[in-house]
């Protein structure tokens, strides 16, 4: 009897996001041509997806169109990966502004928030006493104080936006009552199948991190949302690769990238690009005998509706 076919297992990589700073890693991705050779390399070592957030040239974060529409053309143009936005926005930004890149760029992917929490990072900045740039600093510490808003109204809208782009929302869930938060949507009908999460564990003001928060997460989800949900797990920090291959072995996706750890290794090492923590997380998978999924694997596993249907 020939044996079952295994599911393919789909590599994300974030590549910078808009946490980490550059004073953090010199190897953080924080212009925007540094974002583009990152996100092609990562693609290039295994990722099937890259999820995008912009920077100016001084390396903070942005939302301007510009810069977005620079970066996702030209890693576009040079392969065949899905390409993943960031609808955070900024703090003060409404929600019509934050998910205007939906409408503008129409992404085969993006981000969607599972709801509301104390979003907090300010931590980063104790011990550190001199920041490359000035924004740096304010940037990280004004957290502290930070409520990061998607109210059930907010949700619809962003849903509904991207439901009319033919956009597959990635639900980020930083705790366990945003599942419940999306299963209202469900059976409202606004949230269309397949569901896809991405777990979002160890942000303070969410949930901590570890195998049994991971595990319960999972099973949790599939009891919400039915067997055929479809997760993956955000892996921040030094465990990056422990927490990943956990995600793998209860039969979900992985996601690496300089946006969730600056690291190659526990001990501190720093990881000199996406594409070299890419690169890691494949060889643990394919030694334990799992399938890496192409960018065509993922697109017909979520299906997505094809790089040729964006508006970049």
């Amino acid at each position: 009897m020939a044996p079952k076919a295994q599911r393919k297992v789909v590599i994300s990589a974030a590549v910078t996001g808009g946490v980490h700073t550059p004073t953090m890693s010199q190897y953080l991705p924080k212009t925007p041509d540094q974002i583009i050779e990152d996100a092609v390399n990562a693609a290039k070592a295994g990722a099937a997806i890259v999820h995008i957030h912009a920077r100016r040239e001084d390396g903070c974060p942005t939302t301007d169109f510009d810069t977005f529409e620079y970066i996702l053309s030209n890693v576009k143009k040079r392969c065949n990966v899905v390409i993943g936005i960031t609808t955070g926005g900024a703090q003060g930004m409404s929600v019509e502004e934050r998910f205007s890149v939906i409408t503008r760029f129409s992404p085969e992917m993006a981000s969607a928030n599972g709801g509301s929490m104390n979003f907090c990072f300010s931590r980063l900045a104790e011990g550190v006493e001199r920041f490359e740039y000035e924004w740096e600093r304010p940037f990280i510490e004004r957290t502290y104080d930070n409520v990061f808003k998607n109210t059930f109204k907010d949700i619809e809208y962003c849903v509904n936006t991207m439901n009319a782009c033919g956009t597959r929302p990635e639900f980020e869930v930083f705790d366990y009552g945003q599942m419940a938060n999306l299963s209202y949507f469900v059976k409202k009908g606004v949230i269309q199948k397949p569901v896809y999460l991405q777990f979002v564990p160890g942000i303070m003001g969410g949930m901590p991190i570890g195998n049994d928060q991971i595990a319960f997460m999972v099973d949790q989800a599939k009891k919400i949302f039915g067997p055929d949900v479809q997760y993956s797990t955000v892996a921040p920090g030094r465990r990056m690769f422990r927490i990943s291959t956990m995600m793998a072995l209860l039969g979900g996706n992985v996601r690496v990238g300089m946006e969730d750890g600056l690291y190659i290794r526990p001990n501190g090492e720093l990881a000199h690009s996406s594409a070299q923590q890419v690169a890691k997380i494949a060889r643990v998978l394919e030694d334990l005998d799992y399938e890496i999924a192409t960018p065509d694997d993922a697109r017909e596993q979520l299906q997505l509706k094809g790089l040729d249907k964006v508006n970049f």
